[in-house]
């Protein structure tokens, strides 16, 4: 059985006793166990177990993987101390099916981000109504040096459900897939950014891993249009196991937030400018299905109801009573535990504010899931399978030369922290002030008038 050992990880000179590093793993645990697997099903999430590993062993696979390890993430230490570790399956591997395993496995990791705008009153800016999030964090991202350009995906094409939009949100993510989409074959990373870096990568070496999978005949395709066909072929795959349900349970008690309260598409995305370019303004919004994993994402992302603009005013009263009555912090589960008392408080959707204590915190909790949703990954593992092999039992996806047995999973689950709120409070000004001054208005004042959605024309001619 291949299975992953994750270790909690620390700033240096912050070292944590034992007992506490137990606890904090328990609450990851616990949140993927009672909480996620609420929102987003049984099948999808992979909470893992504790446990306890010889001191030896632990220091010697530290030393063993430190110089693998990313520049970016050398700034914290490993836990080589307390001997505790998450055991967690290797979801760049089939979850279901153990009759594959020899078989070669194909695995794409994407990073969604948020699926949609903000339609929360409290939004002091126009543009958060009309330009998602991601977009615009793009432009300040290569302004600080992060990535080299900004890329062509938005979230909201990839969310919308529409077939078309999904191609185009996948293509500029093969692109740019900056650390927002990797691919795995046998467990081993062949496309995607290993770090913070400018990363243009190659399609024909890509296509060359891919080929067998897709079209496992020589000659098949070949030629200048082998590349092509075959990315083509690997965005339908994805796009098709994206939509699809493989979780028959229904997602926890949640009433579903209705999505026709955000707008369906965003000014700033590429896809939408070429349609207003070529002179169609009305965008096709197909929905997503209901079971599938990319709308139970949505669905938790949405529980950022009011905005950071609107949450951050009631976190400060949370804070405020905590500073007179600092013992009442266990009390309101700020840290734990995530047990099923926890995920109830959660179900409560109402935004009219009583003023109390109680209303504030469970917005701060429910903001904090959104958090943890926007910046979930999903794994989607492939497998080619023979035609007596498929039943009705395991999903299956075709192409025009294979079939292929999946799994999908969500990833990256552990709840937001507590303490980042008021940094992504100063984030989102920072932004959208970027935004506003660099980037908007620069932009063709044209286009947004072109987006304005069912308003009619006058054109008046006045004699010369």
């Amino acid at each position: 059985r291949c299975v992953v050992l994750r270790f909690l990880k620390s700033p240096p000179n912050q070292n944590k006793t034992s007992e506490e590093i137990l606890h904090h793993l328990q609450n990851i645990v616990d949140f993927g166990k009672h909480v996620m697997k609420q929102f987003f099903g049984e099948n999808y999430v992979h909470h893992g177990e504790i446990i306890q590993l010889p001191l030896d062993f632990v220091r010697q696979l530290c030393l063993k993987i430190q110089p693998e390890r990313p520049e970016s993430r050398c700034d914290k230490d490993m836990d080589t101390l307390s001997g505790y570790a998450m055991c967690l399956p290797n979801l760049t591997r089939l979850q279901t099916y153990r009759f594959v395993e020899h078989r070669p496995i194909l695995c794409i990791e994407i990073k969604p981000k948020c699926g949609f705008i903000p339609f929360s009153s409290h939004v002091s800016q126009e543009i958060k109504h009309k330009v998602c999030r991601y977009c615009m964090h793009q432009h300040l991202k290569v302004a600080n040096g992060k990535w080299k350009r900004p890329s062509k995906y938005c979230p909201l094409d990839l969310f919308s459900g529409n077939k078309q939009r999904m191609h185009f949100a996948l293509k500029s993510l093969l692109q740019e897939a900056q650390n927002n989409l990797k691919i795995f074959k046998n467990g081993e990373l062949i496309y995607g950014c290993k770090d913070d870096q400018d990363c243009v990568s190659d399609w024909n070496e890509l296509a060359r891993h891919l080929k067998p999978f897709f079209f496992p005949s020589n000659g098949l395709v070949s030629g200048p249009h082998c590349t092509r066909t075959v990315v083509k072929e690997l965005i339908h795959v994805i796009t098709m196991t994206l939509l699809s349900s493989t979780d028959a349970c229904r997602a926890g008690d949640m009433k579903t937030i209705p999505i026709s309260q955000g707008r369906s598409y965003c000014e700033a995305s590429a896809f939408n400018k070429e349609l207003v370019r070529n002179g169609k303004h009305k965008l096709e919004s197909s929905g997503l299905p209901r079971g599938c994993l990319l709308y139970k994402t949505l669905q938790a992302q949405m529980l950022d109801m009011l905005d950071i603009e609107g949450l951050y005013p009631l976190y400060s009263r949370v804070e405020q009573y905590l500073e007179e009555f600092p013992e009442e912090r266990s009390t309101l589960q700020i840290d734990g535990p995530y047990n099923e008392a926890f995920y109830e408080k959660l179900l409560d959707l109402s935004t009219e504010d009583d003023g109390t204590v109680a209303f504030a915190l469970t917005k701060v909790q429910q903001y904090r899931i959104a958090m943890t949703a926007k910046d979930c990954s999903i794994m989607i593992a492939l497998s080619p399978c023979l035609q007596d092999e498929c039943s009705e039992q395991r999903p299956v996806v075709l192409t025009s030369k294979s079939r292929f047995i999946f799994s999908v999973s969500v990833l990256d689950l552990d709840l937001k922290p507590y303490e980042s709120i008021p940094h992504q409070y100063k984030l989102d000004g920072k932004i959208v002030n970027y935004y506003l001054k660099n980037v908007q208005a620069k932009d063709d004042p044209v286009m947004s008038n072109l987006f304005k959605e069912n308003e009619d024309c006058t054109l008046v001619l006045h004699k010369v």
